[in-house]
């Protein structure tokens, strides 16, 4: 199989000296899942002459199971040479599996342009002053600080021994300004060939570990894989919360981070977060430096003929708040703001329309309506129109390819209901090509997961539009909540940007009717759903009465005649008049007079069959609210299964939508008043209050003042209403529910 990328490239900008043992094994792993030999690892590993042991990788080798149950990939390697700063060639096409986001944009050290930053030793050595300004920088004056001054030698190296950690910061202070520069009187005697060592943390009295330490105040960050001048410059750029900043009299300089976390659990995930963006930053960290308990250079102090000095203090952010909302917006990809004369006399192209007069390219598009209103299908007619370069209820659609996306269905109806409305439409399928259809039903995860999975399949495809069917699958979040719901909304601009096809979805309306309501409050759940996409389609059900359905069947009767005629009569037009071609029972006697046997009994069979259809037609008026386009006027439709058809004759056009009487016809007495019982008032009137909840809801507070402006009523009168209501809240002049 072709891989992606040559993963023994790739090593060479991962250097073995400066991994520790879990991500030198997650190398080797990695090369043996994705099918290289154990001796690609091992000439790899050799480049670490002070660890490399002979037969060692051939070992481990062995013991790799890899399969289904590892979750070490060649994407493991990849993820650690772009750490190391190897950048992915443009155009380079990912995986379906390759994982699009994560923490990669919070990278603020562009190292291929990386300088180092010079550190200077102090001009008169002063180690008393040293010391005391370092732990007065870290610690209150009460807080016992932990050292130590006592080592031993092993394997060549000088390791430090438990120390002292009952004595006070303050004390410690004091006596090193009255010490007459000898901070061994204060601290103790140490090997000047080994150095001395310093908790940064404070501590009980009563020990050394972990548990000892009262406040997980700071963490520490040492790195000695590159120049200290290179780490002096990254610590800097990166705008670290340094208390203190110290030169260990080695190869590294020691970052005291300010992290105040109110616990160790807190501690721990903010200290990895630490070191998770020092990775990605070019500056590699000693993993073993974690515990809050650590040791760390102390200052002041020579170590092997070089001075432990303290390089700076309070340097970078404040503190670790400040920093970490830096961090995760300084790449936050968007735009600078551009002066309005710099583009004046040459605009940028608007998008071209998708669907004429309602929606552009790269746009989005909402359908909103009931049940029984045939959404589905109505976004298979937009999606087979689009396909196709057709119409989609009336308007003009361009040509191109589409993907639809299937929440609802099983694979087998979903795929015959798209052959079922292309016969409907009365359509040839000569670009099935066009359309790709993505079946997800019982697969369907939250929409911000489902956006980089669906971008990584769409890449590439050069699809115009993306429709999803329908979005309370995927919704994430609470459907009520603005906030939550923006977020939500925030994924269709994910994918609308990255693909630069149009987004369209659909969602239902909220229970009860609807006439009453303006077109973009019907939609369920938060407001934001009908104010976020740049068009709203909304479908809201007509009553259609007795007269209405009659007449819809003498068309259809007439219909049914007229082609059973022209199919078996020549003259029968001869003998037919203009006003008789309107009329269901003259065109019913031109069949009998001329049509004879088998096929007066077709012509009887289609009249029967149009009165059937008609019987089960329901009619729609579709409304909009556009953000491109002039508002258009409303389009009325019947739906007749699977299709929806444009009412041509325009006898839908005087049709009231359901719940549209309710308040000025269907309740008037004989004498032209209203004639209403005490609860049908109170229902009027805690209906009123519920339309105006949901519509003010798009904020994150809905006040009374709110409710009465949009309701036109006192606030008095509302504060009424919802104390009638019995099922919202009142808290000053805030309203919610309960």
């Amino acid at each position: 199989m072709e891989k992606k990328h040559d993963i023994l490239e790739l090593l060479e900008y991962i250097d073995p000296a400066v991994l520790n043992y879990e991500e030198w094994l997650q190398v080797g792993m990695g090369l043996k899942e994705d099918g290289y030999a154990a001796g690609d690892w091992e000439r790899w590993s050799r480049r670490d002459a002070r660890r490399y042991h002979d037969g060692e990788c051939e070992k481990k080798w062995n013991s790799f199971r890899g399969g289904a149950s590892s979750n070490v990939t060649a994407g493991t390697i990849v993820q650690m040479a772009k750490e190391h700063g190897w950048k992915a060639p443009e155009g380079t096409e990912l995986s379906w599996d390759a994982v699009i986001g994560g923490h990669d944009d919070l990278v603020v050290v562009d190292k291929g342009w990386l300088e180092g930053e010079e550190i200077s030793e102090p001009r008169k050595w002063e180690p008393a002053r040293e010391l005391a300004k370092y732990i007065d920088t870290l610690f209150e004056a009460s807080e016992n600080v932990g050292y130590v001054t006592d080592c031993y030698e092993k394997d060549g190296r000088f390791l430090p021994k438990k120390g002292c950690w009952d004595r006070t910061a303050g004390k410690l202070v004091e006596l090193l300004s009255k010490c007459d520069g000898d901070i061994g009187s204060v601290i103790g005697d140490y090997n000047p060939s080994a150095g001395a060592w310093i908790r940064f943390n404070p501590l009980d009295g009563k020990g050394i570990k972990n548990d000892n330490v009262v406040d997980f105040r700071y963490a520490l960050v040492e790195s000695d894989t590159m120049t200290v001048e290179e780490q002096n410059a990254i610590i800097r750029q990166m705008e670290l919360p340094v208390a203190c900043l110290v030169y260990s009299g080695g190869k590294s300089l020691h970052a005291i981070v300010k992290i105040d976390a109110e616990n160790y659990s807190e501690y721990r995930k903010r200290v990895d977060f630490l070191y998770e963006i020092c990775s990605k930053n070019g500056l590699k960290i000693d993993t073993q430096n974690k515990n809050p308990s650590r040791l760390s250079r102390m200052p002041g102090i020579l170590r092997n003929g070089r001075k432990q000095f303290l390089v700076d203090t309070n340097i970078g952010k404040e503190n670790w708040k400040e920093w970490k909302e830096w961090i995760e917006s300084v790449n936050d990809d968007l735009p600078d703001p551009e002066n309005l004369t710099s583009v004046w006399d040459n605009l940028p192209q608007l998008s071209p329309p998708l669907i004429d007069g309602v929606l552009r390219q790269g746009h989005k598009m909402l359908l909103a309506g009931p049940s029984k209103a045939g959404k589905s299908y109505a976004l298979i007619e937009l999606t087979i129109a689009i396909a196709e370069g057709a119409k989609w209820l009336g308007w003009q659609c361009t040509q191109g390819k589409v993907m639809y996306v299937n929440l609802e269905l099983d694979r087998a109806s979903c795929l015959h209901r798209f052959k079922d409305v292309y016969e409907a439409m009365g359509l040839a399928p000569s670009n099935l090509k066009n359309i790709d259809i993505w079946n997800l039903r019982g697969k369907s995860v939250p929409m911000d997961k489902l956006a980089p999975k669906l971008i990584r399949r769409a890449a590439r495809k050069n699809y115009i539009a993306i429709i999803i069917d329908p979005i309370y699958k995927v919704i994430t979040g609470d459907e009520n909540s603005a906030d939550q719901m923006a977020h939500f909304c925030n994924q269709f601009d994910l994918v609308c940007n990255d693909l630069g096809a149009a987004v369209i979805y659909c969602h239902h309306h909220s229970k009860g009717g609807q006439g009453q309501k303006k077109s973009m409050d019907r939609a369920s759940g938060s407001g934001v759903f009908a104010r976020d996409p740049d068009a709203l389609l909304d479908l809201i059900e007509l009553d259609v009465g007795e007269a209405v359905l009659k007449q819809k069947e003498n068309e259809a009767i007439c219909e049914a005649c007229i082609e059973v005629l022209d199919k078996y009569s020549r003259t029968w037009e001869d003998h037919v008049s203009q006003d008789d071609l309107c009329s269901a029972a003259q065109l019913r006697k031109a069949c009998d007079n001329y049509l004879l046997g088998k096929d007066r009994q077709e012509a009887e069979k289609a009249i029967q069959e149009a009165k059937k259809a008609v019987s089960g037609l329901t009619a729609w008026r579709i409304e909009g609210t556009l953000r491109e386009f002039p508002k258009f006027p409303p389009v009325n439709v019947w739906f007749d299964y699977p299709v929806h058809c444009i009412d041509g004759s325009g006898v839908l056009n005087d049709v009231d939508a359901d719940g549209q009487q309710a308040f000025w016809k269907k309740n008037l007495g004989k004498s032209g008043k209203r004639n209403k019982t005490p609860e049908e008032r109170k229902k009027e009137r805690i209906e009123s209050l519920q339309t105006a909840y949901e519509v003010c809801s798009i904020e994150e507070k809905v006040t009374l003042s709110m409710l009465a402006e949009y309701m036109g009523k006192s606030e008095d009168t509302v504060r009424r209403y919802v104390k009638e209501a019995g099922n919202f809240w009142i808290d000053g002049a805030q309203v919610g529910k309960k």
